[in-house]
């Protein structure tokens, strides 16, 4: 049977001793436990502080689109790049830097003097929180090589992303409850500086001394590319598609993307290799994962502003009607092993996307008045689906691919999460904004400062209905209000369709992986008939699912 080849990997965690106790490892998880908590409250406990920054900042609709994704954008684009470099300098090096930059970030973030500021500030934590998670994994593979207790390790890792996800709101609003907006990005910093200390002190370094040369041009092609087409989507949403500008950025964006597309299957040693999506499974649970990130980020994102700003509540109100979706996900991604033993991986991720999709439609039936209990049961079932979703999503990357080609499928599956956040808030953003502007009706001899600040956001709205006489602002208040609420709906029913259409991708393309696995057992039965075959060839195909 003939061999097949493999590429070299930039993330081979794999050349260095393991601390010499079981005590040493397990208190080094906890260490890097602390970084994902870092990265994950980071990634949410902006979102209900969104209101208070449109009010005191006054950014454009542009602007805050860009202050809540520009973080998820950069992080995302460099994940793959950041993590080839931990492998060449060191990984725990690559982590303490990245820490101490996050820690400076947070900083700039708090005390920026304007949107502008604080979009950079985002920016710089994005790059910040690239070098640390890629970091994290590839340590926790250094310090566990037995398979199971790695297994139970990237549990307690993937628990802890979540449970900082959930964390971020509450902390931010129990901020906001007594101090200014800036309030929740130094809480970064204690947490910045018992990481410094605790990481320098017992975590283990390790490098990969054959890595080959970090391509550069990759990195800036890969980051280029995702943010030029993004930035063309957000402005054509919000109706600048024709603008020279808006144009030139997709351009730019695609012949990035499809450049490093090109140089990746050149390079003896890819920052990604892209080979791996011609495997029906790995691609299937890739466009999983990431179409139900957005979905979920976008609505999740624009729903604490209609807690806020539509229903009154205070920010730590907001923050735990938020919580059903977060111990949602948390249930969800506990079950996904059991629901796909009992039902197979197919039905299990396709009929979750379809559930998914259509909790979040039920959203798009919410209005001022709704019932909170309503909101709370569709948040809970979605939440679930979505756990379900992104935990047997990340099994089948990891096990769709070759183990000589594990660690591009965890920077896939890493990337998929971090950009179907950034694109949720950016698409849902857009489609939201573009309806509350169109929808705005200004009451009569609202013009100026006034009417522009109403127009930018519904936290722009309400600042400036706080200042005009009493009929004119609630009118005003009102007919944002409404604006905002009409435009969430339809925002939700078309995130909904978007997640029922990928179910239906996902059967087919699962369909197709079924039948592929199903052709290599046949080959792999083939050639264990023969004298010469190798006795592990049909590995990959013996460990597929009975039901796909």
């Amino acid at each position: 049977m003939t061999a097949v080849p493999t590429v070299p990997q930039t993330t081979s965690a794999y050349r260095s001793p393991q601390p010499a106790t079981h005590r040493a490892r397990w208190v080094a998880l906890s260490v890097l436990v602390l970084a994902v908590l870092l990265v994950a409250v980071d990634a949410t406990v902006l979102f209900l502080a969104i209101p208070f920054i449109s009010q005191h900042l006054n950014p454009s609709p542009t602007q805050l689109l860009w202050i809540g994704d520009s973080y998820s954008f950069v992080l995302a684009g460099l994940l793959v790049s950041m993590g080839s470099l931990s492998d060449r300098i060191g990984r725990k090096r690559l982590l303490l830097i990245g820490t101490a930059a996050f820690g400076a970030a947070s900083l700039v973030a708090a005390y920026a003097p304007g949107a502008g500021w604080l979009i950079a500030a985002r920016a710089l934590l994005g790059v910040a929180g690239a070098t640390i998670m890629p970091s994290t994994l590839s340590l926790i593979r250094n310090l566990f090589p037995d398979d199971r207790e790695r297994a139970k390790a990237i549990g307690i890792w993937g628990a802890a992303a979540t449970a900082g996800a959930a964390v971020g709101p509450l902390l931010g609003g129990l901020l906001l409850e007594h101090f200014w907006w800036g309030s929740v990005f130094l809480i970064n910093i204690p947490i910045v500086a018992l990481l410094l200390v605790l990481g320098w002190r017992l975590l283990p370094e390790s490098r990969d001394e054959n890595a080959g040369a970090w391509d550069l041009t990759s990195v800036g092609l890969s980051l280029v590319g995702i943010i030029g087409v993004v930035y063309a989507v957000k402005e054509a949403a919000v109706g600048s598609a024709l603008h020279p500008q808006v144009i030139a950025a997709a351009v730019l964006g695609a012949v990035c993307l499809a450049w490093f597309v090109r140089r990746q299957l050149r390079l003896p040693v890819p920052l990604l290799d892209v080979r791996l999506f011609a495997n029906p499974r790995f691609t299937a649970a890739a466009l999983g994962a990431l179409i139900a990130l957005i979905g979920l980020a976008g609505v999740v994102f624009f729903l604490s502003q209609y807690f806020q700003l539509v229903r009154g509540y205070s920010p730590l109100q907001a923050g735990l009607a938020d919580m059903p979706a977060f111990a949602g996900s948390v249930i969800g991604g506990l079950s996904a092993a059991y629901l796909a033993r009992r039902c197979g991986h197919r039905v299990t991720l396709a009929g979750g996307l379809l559930a998914m999709g259509i909790g979040l439609g039920a959203l798009g039936w919410a209005h001022e008045e709704t019932s909170y209990l309503l909101i709370a049961v569709a948040f809970m079932a979605t939440g679930v689906t979505e756990g379900v979703v992104y935990a047997l999503s990340t099994t089948l990357v990891l096990d769709a691919a070759p183990q000589e080609k594990a660690g591009a499928a965890g920077a896939v599956s890493e990337t998929a999460y971090e950009l179907g956040t950034a694109l949720g808030i950016a698409l849902v953003g857009s489609v939201l904004t573009a309806v509350y502007r169109s929808g705005l009706v200004l009451p009569a001899g609202l013009t100026g400062a006034e009417a522009t600040e109403a127009a930018n956001s519904l936290g722009g709205a309400v600042h400036a209905a706080s200042t005009l006489p009493a009929a004119t602002g609630e009118a005003l208040l009102v007919s944002a209000q409404h604006s905002f609420v009409h435009g969430m709906n339809l925002a939700a029913l078309l995130s909904g369709a978007l997640l029922i259409g990928a179910s239906a991708l996902v059967w087919v393309l699962l369909r197709r992986g079924r039948s592929a696995a199903a052709g290599t057992r046949t080959d792999s039965s083939r050639d264990r008939g023969s004298a010469d075959a190798p006795a592990d060839d049909g590995s990959s195909a013996r460990k597929l699912p009975r039901a796909a």
